[in-house]
């Protein structure tokens, strides 16, 4: 029997609206404990190059007040890669960056990245870090480029399913998922997926992926805080998630 998927969400949005007025709240730490308190399994940040949303302070203060999984997004920037080496995430994603993008809007090139992507894999891995994923698109070949480059784990990313609109765009994004999904299990790889997952595309995403090991899911979730609370909102999605009727 498949192990059930863990539901970890990213609090970069809460750090988004921190930052606009430059203030000192609201607080993405004390959202990533109300997460926890929600039910949610880990908790995501991206450490951007630009500190756009979360800043160094923030990751040294999540890590020590997360009592669950943490998975550090990351660029392959070398002041960063050290930094997530000396934090010490359960995982570290490694994903594409660029300075004019509101969100990330694709999946890391896996042969371009060449040798400064395995050099990278391989300082982080060799720091302790249990799981190192690339955020990919949902394509065979980056996939197994992933596993030749030493990654131990694949993100998909579903921004495209997300925005497939039509039975018939729908059905092609979720064949992709799902081709994507055993290519990663071919090549021995663990599966997350993330981007753009909501309320209403979650349970068609699990009809297509249903053994993902790993789900994270951001922006929908804060959104729906601001008029539920950021508890109920992780308890409806894990609901979802782990197939159980919301409490």
């Amino acid at each position: 029997m498949a192990a059930e998927t863990r539901l970890l969400i990213n609090i970069d949005h809460v750090a988004t609206l921190r930052n606009a007025r430059h203030e000192s709240f609201p607080d993405p730490v004390a959202a990533a404990i109300e997460c926890e308190l929600g039910g949610a399994d880990g908790i995501v940040f991206h450490l951007r190059e630009d500190r756009r949303h979360i800043n160094d302070d923030d990751v040294r203060r999540l890590r020590e007040a997360v009592r669950s999984r943490l998975d550090f997004e990351l660029s392959v920037h070398r002041d960063i890669v050290e930094y997530c080496c000396r934090i010490r995430p359960e995982v570290a994603t490694l994903v594409p960056e660029r300075r004019e993008e509101v969100t990330t809007e694709g999946g890391l090139d896996v042969p371009a990245g060449g040798e400064r992507l395995r050099e990278t894999i391989h300082t982080l891995l060799e720091a302790g870090i249990e799981e190192v994923a690339l955020f990919v698109d949902p394509d065979p070949e980056q996939i197994h480029a992933a596993a030749e480059a030493g990654a131990n784990a694949v993100e998909l990313h579903t921004g495209d399913f997300a925005l497939a609109r039509g039975e018939a765009a729908v059905a092609a994004e979720c064949l992709r998922l799902t081709a994507a999904g055993r290519a990663a299990r071919e090549a021995g790889l663990r599966l997350h997926a993330g981007h753009g997952l909501d309320y209403a595309n979650y349970p068609i995403f699990r009809s297509a992926l249903p053994d993902v090991d790993e789900v994270s899911i951001g922006f929908a979730i804060v959104a729906r805080a601001l008029f539920s609370g950021m508890q109920q909102a992780v308890r409806d999605m894990a609901a979802l998630v782990k197939g159980q009727h919301s409490r």
